[in-house]
């Protein structure tokens, strides 16, 4: 099966800067961390759009992530990787600007780096891709072991966690 992922940046692909002394956005992980995974019929198609924390996003950012997605959810799923603190405004967008999808598009990303220890990356990044194959068609947000559609979740910074809303 077919999957595209369109990387965006976000925590799950920060890493500690020894120069600035900082968690950054310096290059991708996605790559080394697929090849982790043991996915024998998943033919995942990697489109890497930029390398940002979500905050930092502008509204070029998102109107050149829907236009990526418009293309490649004609041919199969979409998961993006996005930062967690702008992520449901993201997938509202795209909610709102997509239109007769035949797949899922599935937003998520992590609240600690990939590699870092008790990362949540890895289980959210399989999770997505699992989801890819089961969620129909909408705009999703799959982290943490749960699924939310994008108008019904909210970013719990108290509990570090989306929880419906």
């Amino acid at each position: 099966m077919r999957i595209h992922l369109v990387t965006t940046g976000g925590t799950l692909e920060k890493i500690y800067s020894e120069q600035s002394g900082r968690v950054e956005n310096l290059t991708s992980k996605i790559d080394r961390y697929l090849q982790s995974l043991r996915l024998p019929d998943a033919r995942i198609e990697v489109t890497g759009l930029m390398n940002k924390d979500s905050l930092e996003m502008t509204a070029q950012d998102r109107e050149l992530i829907l236009a990526v997605v418009k293309v490649k959810v004609t041919e199969a799923p979409v998961v993006i990787t996005h930062g967690t603190d702008t992520m449901v405004e993201t997938g509202r967008l795209l909610k709102q600007k997509l239109e007769d999808l035949r797949f899922p598009v599935i937003l998520t990303g992590a609240m600690t780096p990939l590699g870092f220890e008790r990362s949540d990356g890895l289980q959210n990044l399989t999770e997505s891709l699992f989801g890819a194959r089961v969620l129909p068609p909408g705009v999703w947000i799959v982290i943490h072991n749960q699924w939310f559609d994008v108008d019904h979740v909210r970013k719990d910074r108290e509990l570090a966690r989306f929880v419906p809303a």
